[in-house]
């Protein structure tokens, strides 16, 4: 099947890209060729091989090209905007290589158009394995010490909230928990009786205590930078097995905020109970030696132990967003009864308590 290039990866605009970038001086792309295309849930994902004229020993012979989809009319959801934001603003601002290499981002404000133009990790790289199977334990490690890696990069740096994402003030905070106590009335009466009066429950007791709850967050201590969907599909594991060299993508839903979160959200909200119980202890130990390692000071187990917990809490009202942005049943639900065992299984109610 023939695949139109489109625009944004036109020879001339990948030439601009890459020379702003650096890997290309004197040479220049003369045809592009779509290797193979696919689309996700939110974008569409297209592998690029080049050719080039001239001396282009360091060009990238094959690129990513990824682009949004027609944002659905009853979706509250803007895709691409925070991702090419990240690729733009934090990503150049890393001390390390933790997610892929960026040669161009763009988002068209009035049109709503972007795209991204990644380095292709494909022959290097790959996911740990097929949604919705697991990892092994030992790629859990790997993933988790990445997080904690690209977390320590990022733990408390001066810029968080000003240069790079903003701290969200009292009244935007307030704005928040109405739209969720309007969200969580509209997905009660989707789900029928299918929530349990005491889950019914505990969403009113959580938007109850939320101004209490959020004011952890309103340290601005102990922060950093969470990607927001965090699951291990997000990760690119390398082929060779004597390598570190783990790279986190889709960037979408990235925010300052506590790095418990993305924890959370890869194990409490993914994981069965069983796998759950059996190496969520031992990972948030990983985890927090690997910040450790990396310069982080003055943050405890115990402190991180309390941020998991709070974490996993809110990690209920995630379904509720993603059944309000059409993401399929078979993802929201799932991830419903996990969070919401997760919460039982960690005592997490306690925290309501006044």
């Amino acid at each position: 099947m023939e695949h139109s290039v489109p625009e944004a990866a036109q020879a001339k605009n990948l030439t601009d890209a890459l020379r702003r970038s650096g890997v290309l001086r004197e040479g220049r792309v003369t045809n592009v060729a779509v290797e193979s295309s696919r689309t996700t849930i939110l974008s569409k994902i297209t592998r690029l091989r080049l050719t080039y004229e001239g001396a282009a020993s360091n060009a990238p012979a094959s690129l990513i090209l990824k682009t949004g989809l027609f944002n659905k009319p009853d979706s509250e959801w803007s895709a691409g905007r925070q991702e090419v934001a990240f690729y733009t603003r934090v990503a150049p601002a890393m001390p390390s290589l933790l997610v892929p290499r960026c040669f161009d981002a763009a988002w068209n404000e009035d049109t709503r158009e972007w795209h991204l133009i990644l380095e292709d990790l494909t022959d290097s790289h790959a996911v740990a394995t097929t949604w919705p199977l697991p990892p092994t334990a030992e790629q859990c490690r790997m993933i988790v010490r990445a997080w904690a890696r690209f977390h320590a990069a990022w733990w408390d740096d001066p810029r968080l909230g000003t240069e790079i994402g903003s701290w969200s003030s009292t009244d935007a905070i307030n704005r928040y928990l109405q739209r969720l106590a309007e969200q969580v009335e509209r997905f009660a009466e989707h789900v029928g009786d299918r929530l349990p009066p005491e889950r019914r429950a505990l969403y009113d007791q959580l938007l109850a205590a939320a101004p209490r709850l959020i004011a952890r967050y309103e340290t601005h201590r102990n922060m950093t930078v969470v990607h927001g969907d965090a699951h291990v599909w997000n990760c690119f594991l390398p082929k060779d097995e004597g390598s570190h060299d783990v790279r986190i993508f889709d960037w979408d839903g990235w925010r300052v905020d506590t790095g418990s979160d993305d924890l959370a959200y890869m194990m409490a909200m993914h994981w069965y109970p069983d796998r759950r119980r059996r190496m969520e202890q031992a990972l948030l130990d990983c985890y927090h030696a690997e910040l450790e390692a990396h310069g982080v000071r003055d943050y405890d187990r115990h402190s991180l132990a309390d941020d998991y917990r709070l974490s996993v809490l809110w990690q209920i009202t995630t379904p509720v967003w993603q059944a309000r942005n059409n993401i399929p049943t078979v993802i929201w639900w799932n991830n419903f009864e996990r969070a919401h065992l997760a919460v039982e299984d960690l005592g997490c109610r306690d925290l309501l308590a006044p």
